[in-house]
């Protein structure tokens, strides 16, 4: 019987609910061209709903072309062409999607961790997140500046925006930028959607000489994917206690020549190791004597727990223009707002705009004038106190339960959101993995960081989501696992 599959569903008001089910009917076929509808009675009766309820929907199908009312007869479904599908077997046409794949894509599939990743049951212990604590985000004053700035242009917020970005955010960057020592002459700045867009479009910008890239080793699995991705072939040099290895850099320097260097100096992921300023000097007198570019992932450096202010190596390199910056709040204050920044010479800059443009036309204007308000109203330093208390709190905390649970080698971290763990050479964390997460904790193995397939012996836990006493818990039950994977 026809009308009788009408289910009424969640909050939405009822006569638009109403008016998309008879929309869906007319487009599908189910009401053919000059049908007459039941009357406004009727069908309030036939749905179980009020008969204002009907008239609304009616009127808005009317406004929109789906019906047309005779007065006196009452309501006809309009002559729409509707999504009739061929009932002939022999048309219905099923193509092979995977045989016509780039190869782009089946790399991106098999590339793709998230897909193949362990799903965290309800209660599970997860150590894999290295997103800021929500628990933290001062919701308050996120809503005076939407508040704020919607009242001030609210109209321009809705419209389109520029490519290279919304100015008032552009202009704050820039100073916030030289007030971390950079010297902004002869740079500029665009905004993009975070980090992984602006690496993707620095990525389509430079041109592929020798298809060789040098970065740390581990590295931003991220940053990995989207190198191998674009073709590049990666050279991962080693980390010590302060940084990447100069030696090993030199050495590969001299052997090869690199399109260009990948470097994460704060807050290293999946490492958390913050490179010495001595080494920042040193390799930027490196790279430039080879005139190798760097791009640099501006990876929390506002999470610094102890010592003094690191300035970023963009900062290093004064006034030369190897450096093309990346920067973004998503692991400092709110991953939703997807806005980051590529600061670079302003003449690369100049070409990268283009390519946003053609990409994605512009970054949410939305999205970077609640940012800009947020940062003008003076809230980031106030939010950075409170968020640095808590999670250097917290990394302590997960300090020692390592120390105190887990028969680890070493482990390595100068604050932010996570700490890396490596166990003795021969241990396998995928192994390790594989009990914790039948015994309720997961976490990430270290193999997904490296650039040349080694790192089995370790893993990255990321405590900025745990509460404490799931930090003691799951780590008292990846050290119990270890233990008994060691005999």
């Amino acid at each position: 019987m026809m009308f009788n599959d009408f289910k009424l569903i969640g909050d939405r008001p009822v006569y638009i609910q109403v008016k998309d089910y008879l929309q869906k009917m007319i487009a599908q076929g189910g009401l053919l061209a000059d049908q007459k509808l039941p009357s406004t009675r009727e069908l309030s009766e036939l749905l179980h709903v009020s008969r204002n309820t009907v008239i609304a929907a009616y009127t808005s199908l009317e406004d929109e072309g789906f019906i047309y009312t005779i007065r006196g007869k009452g309501s006809f479904a309009a002559a729409v062409i509707p999504a009739r599908r061929c009932h002939e077997p022999s048309h219905d046409l099923k193509l092979d999607w995977k045989q016509r794949l780039s190869g782009t894509a089946q790399l991106a599939d098999e590339l793709d961790l998230m897909k193949r990743g362990i799903r965290a049951a309800k209660g599970t212990i997860s150590f894999t997140s290295i997103a800021p604590d929500e628990k933290l985000f001062d919701l308050d004053q996120v809503k005076r500046a939407f508040l704020d700035r919607m009242s001030i242009e609210g109209d321009v917020l809705l419209n389109y925006g520029y490519a290279k970005g919304y100015k008032p955010l552009m202009e704050y960057l820039l100073q916030y930028m030289e007030n971390k020592g950079v010297n902004v002459s002869g740079k500029d700045l665009l905004i993009t959607n975070g980090f992984t867009e602006g690496f993707e479009l620095v990525l389509s910008a430079l041109q592929k000489r020798h298809g060789t890239v040098l970065c740390e080793n581990p590295t931003h699995n991220t940053a990995i994917k989207n190198l191998k991705l674009h073709g590049y072939d990666i050279t991962g040099i080693e980390m010590e206690s302060d940084g990447i290895c100069l030696d090993k850099v030199e050495q590969a320097l001299q052997e090869q020549s690199f399109d260009f260097a990948f470097l994460i100096p704060s807050y290293h992921n999946p490492t958390g190791i913050v490179m010495s300023p001595e080494k920042r000097v040193k390799l930027i007198e490196l790279m430039t004597a080879y005139q190798i570019p760097i791009v640099e992932d501006g990876f929390n450096e506002e999470l610094r727990y102890s010592g003094a202010h690191v300035a970023p190596l963009i900062a290093s390199a004064g006034a030369s223009n190897n450096v093309v910056y990346i920067g973004s709040f998503s692991k400092v204050l709110f991953p939703g707002i997807r806005v980051g920044w590529i600061l670079a010479d302003h003449e690369l800059i100049y070409y990268l705009e283009s390519i946003k443009r053609a990409r994605s036309i512009h970054t949410s204007t939305l999205d970077q004038s609640l940012l800009y308000q947020y940062l003008l109203n003076g809230n980031l330093d106030k939010y950075l106190k409170r968020a640095r208390a808590e999670y250097k709190r917290k990394y302590e905390w997960t300090k020692q339960c390592i120390e105190e649970h887990i028969p680890c080698k070493r482990v390595s971290g100068d604050g932010g959101l996570h700490v890396f763990v490596e166990f003795e050479q021969g241990f396998k964390t995928r192994e390790l993995l594989k009990m914790c997460s039948e015994r309720g904790v997961i976490f990430t193995p270290g193999d997904n960081f490296y650039t040349d397939g080694t790192g089995q012996h370790t893993m990255r836990l990321g405590f900025s989501r745990v509460a404490d006493e799931d930090i003691s818990q799951g780590i008292r039950i990846i050290g119990q696992a270890a233990a008994q994977l060691m005999g």
